[in-house]
């Protein structure tokens, strides 16, 4: 079984890589995140293929999909549903919102206000929504792929530390060097990939692999090294806010998930580093110190896994 979700995961990443050049680190997180049924933070400069990223991997596992553009003027209706009257029957029937698919694009996420980033919190964590005190399941698996830009601030609403602690992890694609670029040019001169490429999987296999990540062995040793790794970000002297005992468990979960993409049952040490850093540092609120001293989140996650031992 191993062998068989290994050759499936193997044909997903290698399907996208039609579409995104020279990003299959961005592929293989996003890859570990479905497995794991964790959302996903994009925070990356525009056009740099974030969109064209989760649709190639919504069309590699042949999922349902919706982007939605998040702007000031968006409302939680549009991301819940709502429910109308209908005359004819004398009941009021639930119009389905865009959560009602497998994987949302949910675009700028940050442009959009407070209000309605909101009504994406019960869905991230509790897969279900709530309208008018009826609560309605999300179809499974459910994933929420939210984009951000890290460097326009004008007209923008951060997200809170409550719900950057629901994204199961942040990743960025960056730009293509000189080479990869040219590539892109040249393979989307005549046609869009995105729009021709096939389905190399479906839900249901996509469902059996979850399961499957689950049952990947993890000894007490390497439950402790993710705890002490967790606890470092608590106990640092440049974070002013440390991961919380989600942020362990995302830690426990996605090292299983490398695991078994790595093809082995059981979780080394190797994992827990590999997956660190992006489950992690979106989750870090850093002091002044840092800053000053040109540190990031992801400067102090990276020099916290070199020196925690397991």
């Amino acid at each position: 079984m191993t062998q068989e979700i290994n050759k499936m995961l193997q044909d997903v990443v290698e399907n996208v890589e039609k579409v995104i050049i020279g990003k299959r680190e961005a592929i293989l997180m996003s890859v570990c995140s479905f497995l794991c049924g964790g959302h996903v933070l994009i925070e990356d400069m525009p056009g740099v293929g974030k969109t064209s990223l989760v649709g190639a991997m919504a069309r590699s596992f042949d999922a349902t999909f919706r982007r939605v553009q998040f702007t000031p003027d968006i409302l939680p209706s549009d991301i819940t549903g709502f429910s109308m009257y209908n005359q004819k029957t004398g009941e009021f029937e639930y119009y389905k919102g865009a959560v009602m698919s497998h994987i949302i694009l949910a675009d700028e996420i940050n442009r959009t206000s407070p209000k309605t980033q909101a009504a994406l919190l019960e869905v991230m964590e509790e897969n279900q929504v709530t309208v008018d005190g009826t609560t309605y399941d999300v179809p499974r698996p459910f994933i929420v792929f939210a984009t951000q830009n890290p460097i326009e601030y004008l007209g923008t609403y951060p997200l809170p530390e409550a719900q950057l602690d629901r994204f199961f992890m942040r990743i960025s694609l960056g730009y293509p060097s000189a080479a990869e670029e040219a590539k892109m040019l040249y393979m989307f001169k005549e046609r869009n990939p995105l729009k021709e490429l096939q389905p190399v999987a479906d839900v249901a296999q996509l469902i059996e692999a979850q399961k499957a990540v689950e049952k990947v062995h993890m000894s007490e040793v390497m439950n402790d090294y993710v705890v002490k790794i967790v606890r470092a970000t608590r106990e640092h002297e440049l974070i002013a806010l440390g991961g919380s005992p989600r942020a362990s468990l995302c830690l426990f979960k996605a090292a299983q998930a490398w695991a078994m993409y790595s093809g082995r049952d059981h979780v080394v040490p190797d994992d827990i580093k590999k997956m660190a850093v992006n489950v992690l540092e979106h989750r870090l609120v850093i002091k002044q110190e840092a800053k000053l001293k040109r540190m990031t989140a992801r400067d102090v996650v990276e020099e916290i896994v070199r020196n925690v031992r397991h």
